[in-house]
């Protein structure tokens, strides 16, 4: 259920790569063979080999460096740079339900996620196509896909 292993998923079956998926539940986040692989106990990790790796947005990048098929960044400078502006802004509003109170939560929330979207509107819309960043699916589609109720 986690967006950031949704983004993951969603760029493995992109670049069309075979994986193994793992279910990590909250009690098996403790675990001490899964804090061998991520001692902040956080998700995905990614492990490639004797290679591990954790955080999406690294994961995603590695996985496109090591696997040019199916690029997941533009080549255009310009829009590989929004790329990664989209990445920021969803990042910072996926983050905001660890900083406030139960009662806090939704208003603060709310007006938070409305000033990001309202910006990646604005952000995006001499660039928009079919996705969020042209025609084709790049990092910025990734990562906002699940933000915005996709999927």
């Amino acid at each position: 259920m986690s967006s950031y292993s949704f983004r993951v998923r969603f760029a493995l079956n992109l670049k069309g790569l075979k994986y193994h998926y793992v279910v990590v539940t909250a009690s098996s986040k403790s675990d001490p063979e899964f804090l061998k692989l991520n001692p902040l106990a956080l998700i995905p990790v990614l492990v490639d080999g004797n290679f591990v790796l954790a955080e999406y947005l690294a994961i995603i990048m590695y996985l496109d460096d090591k696997y040019p098929q199916y690029p997941l960044l533009p080549h255009d400078i310009p829009k590989r740079a929004l790329n990664f502006q989209v990445a920021h802004i969803v990042l910072q509003n996926n983050a905001i339900e660890k900083k406030v109170g139960p009662h806090e939560k939704l208003p603060w929330a709310q007006s938070v996620i409305r000033k990001g979207f309202t910006a990646l509107e604005k952000l995006l819309k001499d660039h928009a196509g079919r996705y969020a960043n042209g025609d084709e699916i790049f990092l910025s589609s990734i990562c906002s896909a699940r933000s915005l109720g996709g999927f």
